[in-house]
């Protein structure tokens, strides 16, 4: 066996030009070292330190050349990256444990229930332009589990919403400007109001937003349902164009914690200019959030990116485990669908006293992991060319994995 190498002795690496955030290379041997003799140099220690994004490249660049392309290099530097995102953020101590969150709300197949038991989700969203996102959002809650998943939409929505599924419950009731006299305003939103109140009742959770463009009449019938929702204490999910919606009318939301609000980066900026009147601030993400979710009352958001991180003004929670670099419209729509579906399976976890965090941040934390796996398995097969579609066709996968089923009465 050829004697093993060892490294010499430890010596001073840190540049001596103080724009250099790392040490020459000059300094390193021409021969090829594995990555204990980079950790023995303590050159991973100090470049864990920097905080930003050149230092962070130019580490990645550094492990190639110390240790190559092996899949163990791939994973630290991962790894690195993924705490270098939670520093940011607040710290790593954010990661929660999320694939046991979503064990613990998950209900068991039990023959015994009856429809309905497992969920009843409605999704308030649709129009002329858009008729793929409700669709995602109501198909998603099926396919994790919901029994039942209603859309209520604008009638020229209807025919093509029903047309992609016939899973699907889908109610015509919603009207634009276009198709409505301005006499004849009063009197159809309050036939709106009347048809969704003969099924709020019945609803574990809405989703409020997805589709739903920006037509002003249609708004203030939306805005009138959200009221009614909120008197009815029906759990709200709000993405998309109802965050529009929140946003300049922060009264729907504000002090109802069972709203949860779903913005991405373009939606969270906004949210942050008008509530904080101030820029995202990613060096102190963790507190910005913190205040954001306060200033609207103690609302949950959940703000999707890299990392998702969830908030209700009391605690913030990080999920950043699998994913997938394609970033294809609707994922938003399948995430809605999905938190809405683990809120109101974590709410009868809360009926029981079973719960040591509120029902919509473990829906959130749920619902985030869910779709990163389904997301991680849909680019595993399909990559570059990964749909929306392909994602939700691996939900079931996703969760069968987290919680098998009993194949006792298959």
């Amino acid at each position: 066996m050829p004697e093993l190498r060892r490294p010499p002795p430890p010596i001073s690496l840190r540049s001596s030009s103080p724009s250099l955030p790392f040490p020459p290379l000059f300094l390193f041997p021409v021969f090829s070292w594995n990555l204990e003799a980079a950790v023995y140099f303590g050159i991973l220690r100090e470049f864990m330190v920097g905080l930003s994004a050149a230092v962070i490249r130019r580490q990645q660049f550094l492990i190639r050349c110390l240790g190559g392309y092996s899949a163990r290099c791939k994973n630290l530097s991962y790894t690195t990256i993924k705490m270098q995102s939670l520093m940011s953020g607040g710290g790593s101590s954010l990661e929660v444990d999320a694939i046991s969150i979503l064990r613990s709300i998950t209900p068991s197949l039990d023959p015994s229930k009856h429809k309905g038991q497992a969920g009843k989700i409605a999704v308030v969203g649709g129009c002329r332009e858009y008729t793929g996102a409700p669709y995602f959002s109501a198909i998603s809650a099926l396919k994790i589990g919901a029994d039942l998943s209603h859309v209520f939409c604008t009638k020229d929505a209807a025919t093509v919403i029903k047309s992609y599924s016939p899973e699907l419950i889908v109610h015509p009731i919603l009207e634009e400007s276009y198709s409505v006299r301005d006499e004849d305003k009063k009197s159809i939103s309050a036939k709106v109001i009347q048809e969704v109140d003969k099924w709020m009742e019945r609803f574990d959770c809405l989703v409020i937003g997805p589709g739903l463009g920006r037509d002003p009449f249609l708004l203030d019938c939306v805005s009138d349902i959200m009221k009614h929702a909120r008197e009815s204490n029906v759990p709200m999910v709000i993405d998309g164009d109802g965050l529009f919606l929140v946003t300049n009318c922060l009264d729907l939301v504000s002090g109802y914690p069972l709203a949860v609000l779903t913005p991405n980066v373009n939606e969270y900026k906004r949210l942050i200019q008008k509530v904080l009147q101030c820029e995202v601030n990613d060096q102190d993400g963790t507190q910005q959030l913190l205040s954001l979710a306060k200033g609207i009352g103690g609302v949950t958001i959940l703000r999707k990116g890299g990392s998702d991180f969830i908030s209700n003004g009391e605690t913030v929670s990080a999920v950043s485990t699998f994913g997938s670099p394609r970033r294809c419209g609707g994922q938003g729509d399948i995430l809605s669908g999905s938190v809405a579906v683990f809120i109101s399976w974590a709410r009868q976890h809360a009926v029981k006293k079973e719960l040591s965090m509120s029902p919509t941040v473990l829906g959130c934390i749920a619902g985030s992991v869910l779709l990163r796996k389904a997301a991680s398995y849909a680019f595993q097969t399909k990559g570059r060319s990964t749909l929306t579609t392909d994602i939700i066709e691996h939900l079931g996968r996703s969760l069968e994995e987290f919680c098998p089923v009993s194949r006792q009465y298959s």
